[in-house]
């Protein structure tokens, strides 16, 4: 059983930079690949970033490549989500996964473990 928390959301003006942390219990954390998701009203949860269990592997989606980077301290079991240059488009409710499998934390129906996520929302 992993339980996750998310912090470190909230509001930023366009070109800004907020960093996410997710922090999990658990003395399994170090085995799981670790995502985020964001979810904005109306629209379908997408993946934003996947990393894998010793930090080694990352991937991202198109729309935050070369502005949000994730990573985590398997020593504090904590993941993080940094992100920069933000734009409005990226306001969202931003999730936190746990995942068995790489590729199984890049598709929200294959998640094991959600966190209860954290509001991001960028002005113009």
């Amino acid at each position: 059983q992993v339980q996750l928390v998310e912090s470190g959301g909230g509001l930023v003006q366009a070109g800004g930079s907020l960093r996410l942390s997710c922090a999990a219990s658990g003395r399994t954390f170090g085995s799981y690949a670790m995502g985020w998701f964001r979810q904005a009203p109306g629209k379908e949860r997408e993946f934003v970033a996947v990393i894998n269990w010793s930090g080694g592997a990352t991937r991202y989606a198109d729309s935050v490549t070369g502005r949000f980077t994730i990573s985590r301290d398997n020593t504090k079991n904590t993941v993080y989500l940094q992100m920069n240059s933000l734009k409005p488009e990226d306001t969202a409710l931003y999730y936190c996964a746990a995942a068995q499998l790489f590729s199984s934390a890049t598709r929200p129906t294959a998640v094991n473990y959600w966190g209860q996520g954290t509001q991001v929302t960028v002005s113009s």
